[in-house]
């Protein structure tokens, strides 16, 4: 069953709640700047990151690392979210309030503006690139592509990061959601951008001012991380973990 809880105001803006919201809103602003800025400094020294296979590798990899670092830096503060997603595929389970969650999504997506304005900046106005879904394909095939490739990485959380039973695994845990983020880009990159994040693809959404396809990538998160805390905290967890935890308990 779903283990969505409201909570309460006191927890969420209790001293450790504030440094959480802190600590995913500075690691998601390095997480978006390392990734967002490898597609714009391939762009600077080819000519087009978007058509060329090595820029795909590229980003690919960039941003495996970045969200590796990124999870370790924030784990043992904020749980390592980086990703309005991933705080509701937590929700869903019972892992944060969804007070608490929607706090979290607005550092999220602060942080990620704040990194694209920053790149747009440093760059000297060069173009911060927005996600949209491929030519020759359709909103709803972008949609289910993020479903697919978020619920891969919301299950690869749950898995590594959240079970009670995870024992060792949980050491590389940082380790194997990047790697499935970068697997995932080099997948679904050239088909629907490979966001699976909506504060991803939200902040170069609004720096570039390019905000006509940014709900596809709100949708499909969105559907993808509920259903693989529904179906990893329903089934492979169940009662065994069923409490609501803290914003410091997760990680």
């Amino acid at each position: 069953m779903v283990k969505l809880a409201f909570g309460s105001f006191s927890d969420s803006f209790s001293a450790g709640s504030i440094r959480a919201y802190l600590a995913e809103f500075i690691a998601t602003l390095l997480f978006v700047f390392a990734g967002v800025g490898s597609a714009v400094a391939f762009s600077k020294v080819t000519s087009d990151a978007a058509l060329e296979p090595a820029g795909l590798v590229a980003v690919a990899v960039a941003h495996a690392f970045a969200l590796f670092v990124g999870v370790s830096i924030a784990a043992n503060i904020s749980g390592g979210h980086l990703n309005p997603a991933v705080t509701f595929g937590l929700a869903i389970g019972g892992n944060i309030t969804i007070l608490t969650g929607f706090f979290y999504w607005i550092a999220q997506v602060l942080g990620s503006t704040v990194a694209c304005l920053l790149l747009k900046f440093v760059t000297n106005g060069m173009s911060i690139p927005a996600h949209g879904v491929a030519s020759g394909m359709n909103a709803f095939e972008g949609i289910v592509m993020e479903i697919v490739i978020t619920f891969a990485l919301v299950y690869t959380v749950y898995a590594t990061a959240v079970d009670p039973k995870k024992g060792s695994v949980g050491i590389v845990a940082p380790i194997a959601i990047g790697f499935i983020v970068g697997a995932n880009i080099l997948a679904a990159g050239p088909f629907s951008g490979g966001s699976m994040n909506p504060a991803r693809s939200f902040g170069p959404a609004i720096v570039s001012g390019d905000l006509a396809e940014s709900w596809i990538y709100w949708v499909g998160p969105l559907i993808g991380g509920g259903l693989a805390g529904f179906i990893y905290g329903d089934v492979f967890i169940g009662s065994s973990y069923g409490a609501v935890a803290s914003a410091e308990s997760y990680a």
